[in-house]
């Protein structure tokens, strides 16, 4: 048999029924035969992301058919299709996933989302979501709350696709849903480093499929998040009252099981509590493990303020500071931490031992009577302005003036710290922003309220201004 088309086709005939369905429409329906050599096969495949799954999964498969067709051993070779455009042409599958070139600043990073490479920009590239470097399995503090859920997350981590597929893990806003997320990301990434891994959140997700919709790019879409090893979602009650999102990823959800790929969800609620979620998604969510991260205790909140010092500051806070705010921030691990960063960021900079009472009238506008109202992001919107002189549109606009993108870093961090909102929904607070943004201005704002005491006077007037706001409104 000297013909590769020939070969090809009885080889995919063979290929075909030892996959599945989805697995042949969406890994090995578009390869093309180009050339049979005296020691292999060459093909060729739409786009970088069929040759890597190729390689990291059916090479073995495809080579073993080609030997048993032939009666000798033959070699895959697999090359990416060059693909010529015409203008006007629509982007190839790779060319949509490969970020665009940017020009940013070392203090600051880029505002405008078309120049990060966000889909539902004028560019509409599609761009991984950036993992917290902080976000690990050994910076997760186990407690009593959140143990069978850690546990749970690193056994999928550890055999990916194999056990709780799906893994759904649900609870309140910041209490370490998210970090074990970006923690499975990591351990699949240092460990089976050819996986291909994407976690996103369901805002952006929704972003994603709107732009491809509108753009006529929805193969591209669907090949972007069905040709994975591992998927990981944020916020999956964001799908509620969406029917078109929920059955995008109704069969996204298919193909990645039928494929074996790891599933993992976070929500905010369990499955049935989710409103107008269709029965057929809620029952896939119910498919594997569903476990819960609850408030940590009093021990575990402790655990985690000492686990969170950072170096140069524990000199300066004793046992009973850390005790102190733990018995009175009880619900929200990221308010905990906000806590001690302000109660740190004032310690380091005036080099003074913090003392209960000190910590107590720092934190003062964090312990008033629970009667307040909740803090939106109109409301930090509003006192920033208030606060700087400057007009909200100038806060969420696109200008680069070093007074307002301080504004607006400071307004991201405390609307972060203060709301329960996710990176993508702050994001969409400041012009519909790229997410990574915000987490530049979190961590940003988070390590000049150390080093400069201008900054972290801003930070706690606007908190302090907020608070003493609402409760006098209350």
């Amino acid at each position: 048999m000297n013909d590769p088309a020939h070969l090809w086709s009885a080889c995919a005939t063979t290929i075909q029924n030892h996959v599945s369905d989805a697995v042949w429409h969406s890994t090995f329906r578009d390869i093309r035969p180009h050339e049979l050599a005296s020691d292999g096969l060459r093909i060729h495949v739409p786009n970088s992301i069929a040759r890597d799954k190729i390689e990291r999964r059916y090479r073995h498969l495809i080579e073993d058919v080609l030997t048993e067709i032939t009666g000798k051993q033959l070699r895959l070779l697999i090359d990416v299709e060059s693909i010529s455009l015409e203008a006007g042409d629509l982007q190839s599958a790779e060319e949509l996933l490969l970020p665009a070139a940017a020009d940013t600043t070392a203090d600051e990073p880029l505002d405008d989302p078309r120049q990060v490479g966000t889909v539902g920009s004028g560019e509409g590239l599609f761009v991984d979501e950036p993992l917290n470097p902080r976000y690990t399995f050994e910076q997760f503090v186990c407690g009593p709350s959140n143990s069978f859920a850690h546990a749970a997350a690193l056994q999928v981590a550890e055999q990916p696709g194999r056990v709780y597929n799906p893994l759904f893990i649900y609870g309140g806003a910041g209490l370490g849903k998210t970090h074990l997320l970006h923690a499975i990301a990591h351990f699949v990434n240092q460990h089976y480093p050819a996986s291909l891994v994407r976690l996103v959140s369901t805002e952006t997700f929704l972003n994603r499929f709107v732009y491809a919709i509108r753009s006529n790019r929805l193969p591209t879409f669907k090949d972007y998040y069905r040709r994975l090893d591992v998927l990981l979602v944020d916020d999956a009650q964001f799908f509620a009252g969406k029917e078109g999102l929920q059955e995008e990823f109704f069969h996204t959800f298919n193909t990645l099981y039928e494929t074996r790929s790891l599933l993992v969800i976070t929500c905010d609620r369990p499955p049935d509590s989710i409103p107008t979620l269709e029965d057929r998604l809620r029952s896939r969510f119910k498919m594997g493990l569903i476990t819960d991260i609850q408030p940590p205790n009093i021990e575990t909140r402790l655990a985690i303020l000492d686990h969170r010092v950072p170096d140069e500051c524990r000199h300066l806070l004793s046992n009973k500071v850390l005790e102190f705010i733990a018995e009175r921030v009880t619900n929200n691990i990221r308010e905990l931490e906000g806590a001690l960063t302000r109660v740190c960021a004032f310690a380091t900079l005036n080099r003074q031992v913090i003392s209960v009472p000190t910590a107590q009238d720092l934190l003062r506008d964090l312990f008033t009577p629970q009667k307040q109202q909740v803090v939106t992001p109109g409301h930090i919107l509003t006192a920033c302005s208030t606060m700087f002189g400057i007009s909200i549109d100038d806060i969420i606009g696109t200008s680069r003036r070093r007074q307002l993108v301080t504004a607006r870093h400071i307004a991201m961090y405390v609307m972060r710290d203060l709301t329960d909102l996710s990176f993508p929904a702050i994001a969409a607070e400041f012009g519909d922003r790229d997410h990574t943004t915000v987490i530049h201005a979190v961590n940003k704002i988070k390590e000049l309220m150390s080093e400069r005491q201008q900054v972290y006077e801003q930070v706690t007037q606007l908190i302090r201004m907020l608070r003493s706001n609402l409760v006098t409104a209350a």
